[in-house]
């Protein structure tokens, strides 16, 4: 009697080849989904910063084309009332009528705002009472750098701003430095928008 070879296909996966594949399998799905969120995270920084970066233009725009056309109160005042690091107030005509309004633009925390008193009363005068204020831009971030710093007829190009207190009749011209970090735990650093303007009822010899 002849007996032949029985030969057995063992089909199945040992318990070490499993963990194995269970292994790669895993360390592939986190590969994967940490570049997903890498991607994610990139993409909204990118927004965030685009963001902040037309925010920072548009209030700068604003801020200087105002400035430029500083001009003295309705009252007579000099066109410049206060000239801070962080905060600065003057006259300017912002509609049709004769009247100049005061402009104050101020940071808050970490907001910066402007504020509008129009001219009211008999006699006439600015009532801060009155004065209408908005957010124009959020998530400052100067840290030391000054928002507003100020020079004098002297100014050449290169020149370093007026030392704190500042003679007000003496600025010529003003530097706008605005800072905008809208989250500083992902974001590669602030995004930073300057400008400078002379202020052309006030110009000399520049």
């Amino acid at each position: 009697m002849k007996i032949e070879n029985l030969k057995i296909d063992n089909k199945g996966f040992s318990l070490a080849e499993v963990v194995v594949v269970v292994a790669i399998a895993s360390i592939i799905f986190m590969g994967v989904f940490n570049l997903g969120q890498s991607i994610f995270s990139f993409n909204s920084t990118a927004q965030k910063n685009l963001s902040a970066q037309s925010d920072g233009r548009r209030v700068l725009k604003s801020i200087v084309k105002e400035l430029r056309s500083a001009s003295q109160g309705s009252l007579g005042s000099y066109p410049i009332v206060l000239a801070g690091t962080s905060t600065l107030t003057f006259f300017v005509n912002l509609d049709s009528d004769s009247y100049k309004e005061q402009v104050r633009y101020f940071l808050s925390g970490t907001e910066l705002k402007r504020g509008v008193t129009k001219p009211s009363g008999t006699p006439l005068s600015y009532n801060s009472v009155n004065e209408q204020v908005i957010t124009l831009v959020r998530d400052i971030n100067n840290g030391s750098t000054a928002i507003f710093e100020y020079f004098d007829s002297t100014y050449a190009g290169t020149s370093t701003p007026m030392i704190q207190p500042v003679q007000i009749t003496k600025i010529r011209l003003i530097g706008v430095t605005i800072k905008i970090e809208k989250d500083p735990n992902k974001s590669v650093g602030p995004v930073i928008v300057t400008s400078q303007v002379f202020l052309r009822n006030l110009k000399d010899n520049l």
